[in-house]
């Protein structure tokens, strides 16, 4: 009887064994999905993709139907340095995306494949900004005066001469006139660097303000809009004297809209849109929920769209004619 228990005893075992080791099916693993609703986002633009953001651990994605959907685009190598900010040529399938550790991507694609063109882990400088600059040429800005050019539609790039009195300063973004014969570099310390000459030469602005510009824009009837730290944003025209905007709080502004009809957008700190009507002189609130910092914002030409933030992407809704901001936002 013994003898009989212990080869059955044995029997499961060996049945065991087998089952064990055979082979099975997997069972199917659930998609892999990037939380975009709680990632920081730095940046969104447009292409011929669509819309394209770009953040945290190197994620760049990119949407063809309005922001419904996203997909994650291609990136090689893949890193896990931030993105600072997403730009593209006139014709929407030319692009660059800059980063910390000095990380410079191109696409041809309009953002649904990236390669690298230049990474430093060690001794690379955060890029900050980028621009497309007419046909083959683009810039790139980023920590202690670095800024580079490329002519060779960004496969390979130089330094670019600066004043010396920037060369240690942070440079945050490049913006250039609709006509691209006009540029300005904004950065720390209110620093504001000038070209007339379609890049090739840069003065430097008397100062206006000691404290951080974090970005620009060329005003559509001529002039420029700097804006940065603490509510402090300024309108120049025609190279006359810079003018303070009035803005109604200490709030910090890192990206900007402009309307079909003239509207400007800033978006900012703690959740913050402010609206002006009058070209960049005075500025309405409105306050998105949660307190997460807006990073950067792109519409269309009915006022709805997205914005990027430090606590994922917001979509955003603003009325035709009204005078102040008024939103409609949460995740998706």
């Amino acid at each position: 009887m013994r003898a009989i228990v212990g080869l059955a005893a044995s029997a499961l075992v060996a049945v065991a064994a087998v089952k064990a080791f055979s082979h099975r099916p997997m069972p199917p693993m659930p998609p892999t999905r990037l939380a975009i609703e709680s990632m920081q986002f730095d940046t969104i633009a447009r292409s011929q993709a669509g819309l394209v953001i770009g953040g945290e651990l190197g994620s760049l994605l990119y949407s063809g139907d309005q922001g419904k959907d996203w997909t994650v685009a291609k990136v090689q190598p893949e890193r896990q340095a931030l993105i600072t900010q997403t730009a593209f040529a006139a014709d929407g399938l030319r692009g660059l995306s800059v980063g910390h550790e000095g990380w410079i991507l191109r696409t041809q694609d309009g953002g649904k494949t990236w390669k690298e063109v230049a990474f430093d882990e060690k001794n690379g400088e955060p890029f900050m900004g980028a621009t497309y600059m007419g046909e083959q040429h683009w810039m790139v800005v980023g920590a202690f005066g670095r800024a580079l050019r490329s002519d060779d539609d960004g496969q390979t790039w130089q330094p670019m001469v600066l004043p010396d009195a920037v060369a240690d300063m942070h440079l945050n973004r490049v913006v250039g006139s609709a006509d691209r014969q006009h540029w300005l570099i904004v950065g720390e310390a209110g620093l504001v660097l000038r070209s007339d000459d379609q890049g090739e030469t840069w003065t430097q602005e008397e100062p206006f303000y000691n404290g951080s510009f974090y970005d620009a824009l060329a005003l559509p009837q001529g002039g420029w809009l700097v804006y940065g730290m603490r509510g402090h944003a300024f309108v120049q025209h025609d190279g006359g004297p810079w003018r303070q905007s009035e803005i109604p709080g200490p709030v910090s502004f890192y990206g900007h809209a402009l309307l079909p009809d003239g509207r400007i957008l800033l978006v900012g700190q703690g959740g913050v849109v402010a609206t002006s009507t009058d070209g960049g002189l005075h500025f309405s609130f409105d306050r998105l929920p949660g307190r997460a910092s807006l990073t950067d914002i792109a519409l269309d030409d009915q006022g709805a769209g997205w914005i990027t933030s430090t606590a994922g992407l917001l979509p955003y809704h603003l009325p035709q004619g009204a005078g102040a901001a008024s939103s409609t936002a949460g995740s998706q």
